[in-house]
């Protein structure tokens, strides 16, 4: 394996990180790794917010599902699927844009999820940890005051970075599924039976599937914070599709 393959299969997240402070040279490196990330037409259809402030990050730390760890990183970044830029752009232009729909959220949503993705194997280059925060798309109403989102702009995930403690180096990497349990060829088929149990028989060394299944469905798929988070990108999603009267950044 080539140096990056090699950090990609070591990547982790990383919740605990050293007092080891992140210069403005890597945090420039970083961001900028993110924006050469690839872009639907170029277009860059994200925003990154790089949060600073202490006290914000408090904040983010109790409104993502209360992770202290969050307030200890020493980079946040939130990417930002980011509509209202363009169609800011447009209607200064002079034209007559479209409403932004579903398509283009999802569009956007794709550039910034590359975009933090390059980030994180930036970081991980320079022996710094990473962790995606996906609670930052809950809470809107919240998230949308303390983040002065516009009604086009959709904090797609966040990302905290610091240099991992000892502890969290030496952590096993979870396992992942074999390649055949992900890799479909020419077109996806329903997996059914013994190969669903198959799939999942790396987390059943000590339970049974029905145990671990039913566990796994109770802690997080039927959880509160997952019914919050579909709750909260509803009504983010209501922005794209209602036909209404030209609006603009600030109005």
């Amino acid at each position: 394996m080539n140096e990056i393959i090699q950090d990609l299969h070591r990547r982790k997240s990383v919740r605990v990180f050293t007092e080891q402070e992140i210069t403005a040279q890597q945090k420039k490196e970083i961001l900028y790794a993110a924006m050469a990330a690839p872009t639907a037409g170029n277009q860059q259809l994200y925003t990154i917010l790089d949060i600073t402030d202490e006290n914000l990050k408090e904040k983010l730390s109790v409104t993502c599902d209360n992770q202290p760890f969050i307030a200890k990183a020493k980079m946040t970044l939130i990417f930002c699927a980011d509509l209202q830029k363009w169609y800011d752009a447009f209607l200064e232009g002079g034209c007559r844009p479209r409403k932004p729909g579903p398509g283009d959220l999802m569009l956007a949503v794709s550039d910034a999820n590359i975009a933090a993705q390059n980030a994180v194997t930036a970081a991980q280059s320079m022996g710094i940890g990473s962790c995606y925060i996906g609670d930052i798309m809950e809470n809107c109403e919240t998230h949308r005051t303390l983040l002065h989102l516009p009604e086009y702009v959709f904090p797609a995930v966040m990302l905290v970075f610091g240099y991992p403690t000892e502890q969290q180096k030496e952590r096993p990497k979870p396992r992942r599924c074999r390649l055949e349990d992900i890799v479909q060829e020419n077109g996806y088929r329903c997996r059914r039976g013994d190969e669903l149990r198959r799939m999942f028989d790396k987390e059943c060394e000590r339970v049974t599937f029905d145990e671990w299944i039913s566990r796994f469905c109770e802690r997080k798929y039927n959880s509160d914070f997952a019914r919050e988070m579909s709750r909260s990108v509803k009504v983010y999603l209501e922005a794209f599709g209602k036909d209404k009267e030209e609006w603009s950044c600030g109005d």
